[in-house]
């Protein structure tokens, strides 16, 4: 089973999470303003990088709080987490 480290909770397997897209995607401040192609891409266009990648999880079963994590895509194996707004790991 695959382990997630929650920042506050510690290893927890992945059965207690959820996942919530892509890290670090920001909101327009004005969505009115935005065009529609813009408005497009910031809710349907995301990175599909392979290798590492910054994602949003929470853990439901757990603490119920967001946090970051970056985990490798073709291994899954996740290399750290990090609270909102923190610095993610080295």
């Amino acid at each position: 089973m695959l382990l997630i480290a929650c920042p506050w909770c510690g290893d927890r397997p992945e059965l207690e999470f959820r996942h919530a897209g892509e890290a670090h995607v920001t909101r327009p401040a004005d969505p009115a303003a935005v065009s529609d192609a813009a408005w497009t891409g910031f809710l349907y266009e995301r990175q599909n990088p392979r290798g590492l990648y910054r994602e949003r999880w929470r853990h439901l079963h757990g603490c119920g709080r967001f946090f970051n994590a970056v985990r490798h895509t073709l291994t899954d194996r996740f290399l750290g987490s990090y609270p909102p707004g923190g610095e993610p790991p080295a």
